[in-house]
């Protein structure tokens, strides 16, 4: 029997359409007030598009402007409306705030370089003086400026 839902394959109902297979819309939020319990998402093909917060998935209970987001369609009497929204990338800001909260403070950094330059001068002594550094010491400097390089990357 065909299905009676003709943009549904029989016995997908009520499936997301990500967990389908098929394509769905994918836009950022324009703009979502958590005390109103509604907002706009710009989706990229088709204009604006109403969201409510039943909508969002289980435990987001907001969504910061600039999120990427994909979601199903419906239209509705005053327009397209969201359905189940999947945040798709976290939003800049908590990106930003993760990084820096993540970042050492100046003040360390500082004994973290002059206590690498110290180092480095070791092995560049053994260096000079025709020999390698043993193993043990070569992997612990090795080790130390990988972290250095991600506190300076971070």
């Amino acid at each position: 029997m065909p299905s009676p839902y003709p943009d549904f394959p029989a016995g997908t109902r009520g499936i997301p359409a990500f967990e389908r297979g098929t394509t769905v819309p994918t836009g950022k939020v324009k703009w979502y007030d958590a005390d109103k319990g509604f907002g706009f998402l710009s989706s990229d093909d088709d204009g604006d598009v109403h969201v409510r917060a039943n909508a969002l998935p289980a435990g987001v209970t907001t969504l910061k402007a600039g999120t990427r987001v994909e979601f199903g369609i419906v239209e509705g009497r005053k327009g397209a409306s969201a359905l189940q929204v999947r945040v798709l990338d976290p939003s800049p800001s908590i990106v930003r705030a993760q990084r820096e909260a993540a970042r050492k403070s100046p003040e360390d950094m500082v004994v973290l370089v002059e206590d690498t330059i110290r180092l480095l001068d070791d092995v560049g002594g053994a260096y000079r003086a025709g020999r390698h550094p043993d193993d043990r010491h070569g992997a612990r400097v090795a080790s130390i400026l990988r972290a250095l390089a991600d506190q300076l990357e971070a």
